[in-house]
């Protein structure tokens, strides 16, 4: 296994160079076995307490670490410098077919950019996102990745005095949105540059000799942007803090804090507790992207003229609306485009706010419908009958006009429509038993948390509706 870290060795300026701070008692809870073996990682890194490389011990040979430095909006507000105040960019794993990977580790202590912070993440916080990043992935959206979790007996002070703990994030690359914002506003237009042909070098490697490079990058930028959002709005996920310095160039979901899966439909839902404005409500997130995209198109303003980043940002509503189309015919089954297609869904979807349906089991019990029959399955889940029968009369007329067989239509919208999603509710019985030292569901979440899209009898307790305290739980930016 080889380590270098580019970041390192090109970005003089850009990061302070130093070590984790070990957990106090250390030691290793559990590790995501399947992505272990796509990394090639000896299995004698997870044996006993495995390598002290967890929870901030140990070192593997080749990693230089280093907290790096950016800035950002957030909450609308410019924040000034932020950076890297509670993890550290160990270093980058070379695979043998060419990628590279960053192993950050996430809770390792005190840096300089720490600001009124302690450095640590918490056992909640590191179960909520490790079980996110691997709920998104299998969900077939762009996100960061998770290796592991350590625990430790140190305490942390948040509401109230929790127990430290650590993160491995896996992700081909953690620049964000902030890196250039933080060069640009003050006033170091090299180290911006620096930073883009950094980016395109390593991960554009395609447009390095082409004359208009910066234009194609950033256009790829806001076409992965718009995607990633596409696909956050079709499975009902809400990130909940979507400030600048949480937004990846890579199109990645990335800081996974105060997140939430919709429960029942709430197009305003506010995940975060502590988004008081509602700025980060779920029905926010595509305009939202857009504002992002428009701070990051200020920061580059020395590498493209005025017209040429509005020629970049002007593919962002195309590219949202075509994979957010895609998702969306296929959550309903249509297979082929039509102008009524968007009413059926717009009709759909306010019937489902009237009636606070269950977002994810609505469209999943969708997936059933039989287009011979005059009586939809779904019929009993509506108070106003009357309602859903002259909307389902309407749907089913549509399915008819495109002649396809039920089977090939049912494996497009059971392919589209999760049976599990990961719920907050879910997450805290994991969190709850973590704490005491169990790990019997986690593993059972996380294994479930692979096939998403599978109805398995031995997940059937984590595919049923919500409890009512499940939906009344409070997360927020310290979550």
């Amino acid at each position: 296994m080889q380590f270098t870290n580019t970041w390192y060795h090109e970005l003089a300026g850009c990061y302070s160079a130093l070590k984790p701070t070990p957990l106090d008692g250390g030691r290793l809870l559990y590790h995501n076995a399947p992505l272990a073996a796509e990394m090639a990682l000896d299995a004698e890194l997870f044996v006993g307490q495995g390598s002290g490389v967890w929870y901030g011990r140990d070192l593997l040979p080749g990693m230089q670490p280093l907290a790096q430095v950016y800035s950002g909006h957030q909450f609308g507000v410019w924040a000034g410098q932020l950076g890297d105040g509670r993890g550290i960019l160990l270093g980058e794993q070379q695979l043998q077919n060419g990628r590279k990977l960053d192993w950050h580790l996430k809770g390792a202590g005190l840096t300089p950019y720490s600001r009124m912070g302690d450095g640590r993440a918490v056992i909640r916080s590191t179960v909520r996102e490790f079980l996110a990043s691997e709920a998104m992935h299998y969900l077939g959206i762009p996100s960061t990745r998770a290796l592991s979790i350590a625990i430790s007996d140190e305490p942390v002070r948040r509401e109230t005095t929790e127990r430290g703990a650590m993160l491995m994030r896996i992700a081909e690359s953690h620049l964000r949105f902030g890196h250039f914002e933080h060069f640009f506003y003050s006033g170091q237009q090299e180290k911006v540059q620096q930073l883009a042909d950094y980016a395109i070098r390593h991960h554009w490697p395609e447009l390095e000799q082409e004359a208009d490079r910066y234009l194609l990058w950033f256009t790829d930028i806001v076409k992965r942007t718009a995607s990633m959002i596409a696909l956050w709005q079709s499975v009902g996920f809400a990130h909940g803090v979507m400030n600048t310095d949480n937004m990846s160039i890579l199109g990645l979901t990335i800081d996974y804090g105060p997140y939430g899966f919709l429960d029942d439909y709430q197009p305003d839902f506010i995940c975060n507790h502590s988004d008081y404005q509602g700025r980060y409500a779920f029905n926010n997130q595509p305009m939202i992207g857009l504002w992002n995209l428009n701070r990051l198109a200020h920061a580059l303003s020395g590498l493209l003229s005025v017209e040429q980043l509005k020629q970049g940002l002007s593919v962002y509503e195309p590219e949202l609306m075509r994979v957010w189309g895609e998702r969306m015919r296929a959550k309903l089954g249509l297979l082929t485009a039509d102008e009524q297609d968007n009413a059926i869904l717009s009709d759909l979807l306010a019937l489902m706010a009237q009636e606070h349906s269950d977002y994810t089991l609505t469209f999943r019990r969708l997936s059933n419908t039989q287009q011979q029959e005059s009586r939809s399955p779904l019929r009993d889940e509506f108070i106003d009958r009357d309602a859903f029968d002259s909307w389902y009369q309407r749907y089913r007329m549509r399915l008819l006009q495109e002649e396809r067989q039920d089977e090939e239509r049912q494996r497009v919208m059971q392919a589209a429509n999760p049976a599990l999603v990961l719920r907050n509710y879910l997450a805290q019985q994991v969190i709850d038993e973590v704490e005491q030292g169990e790990i019997t569901q986690l593993q059972h979440l996380h294994q479930a948390l692979q096939r998403p899209y599978t109805e398995n009898p031995a997940w059937a307790d984590l595919t049923r509706r919500p409890p009512d305290w499940g939906k009344k739980l409070e997360v927020s930016c310290s979550s």
